[in-house]
């Protein structure tokens, strides 16, 4: 049995360095941002109907934008590389301007759909109803204890299902 000098088994990571990813981070924000058209003089047009003209209109910031700006897959591989401890900051400090961005949006009358979908989705604590925290040892506990009393005319047909309808 022949043993690799290398100490990575499988594939390379996608980033070396943190450094490296937030590069590609900042990439993908600055082109989120749209690309404004530019007079002669290099001062942004603007219209007085429709504002300022853009060559490429802005467009939202999102995970799963920023999953694929990333070289990733999918979203769900964003969060999964989060897990590396060298990159959790980065890639949580990245989320957090989609989130705020979603967040500023709840404001925003046409926008404020998406952004609801996005934050309880996408983000922690943004729920419809706060999260319960279930401490299922304590009710297994008490599960137990409940079984283990006798009960008068207790009888195992008393905690089945009624299978006929």
């Amino acid at each position: 049995m022949t043993v690799s000098k290398n100490k990575y088994v499988g594939r390379p990571p996608k980033f070396r360095t943190k450094e490296e990813i937030q590069e590609k981070i900042d990439a993908y924000f600055k082109e989120c941002e749209g690309e404004l058209l530019l007079d002669g003089n290099g001062n942004p047009v603007c219209t007085p109907k429709t504002g300022l003209v853009y060559t490429k209109p802005p467009k939202p910031p999102t995970v799963t934008g920023l999953a694929l700006a990333l070289g990733f897959a999918s979203r769900q591989s964003l969060m999964e590389y989060q897990g590396k401890k060298e990159f959790a900051d980065t890639i949580i400090r990245a989320k957090s301007r989609i989130e705020e961005y979603a967040e500023a949006r709840l404001f925003d009358r046409d926008g404020v759909n998406g952004a609801k979908f996005s934050l309880i989705n996408n983000f922690r604590g943004w729920g419809e109803k706060p999260e319960q925290e279930q401490d299922t040892g304590s009710n297994m506990v008490a599960l137990a204890e409940i079984l283990m009393r006798p009960g008068k005319n207790r009888n195992i047909h008393d905690f089945e299902g009624d299978d006929e309808a």
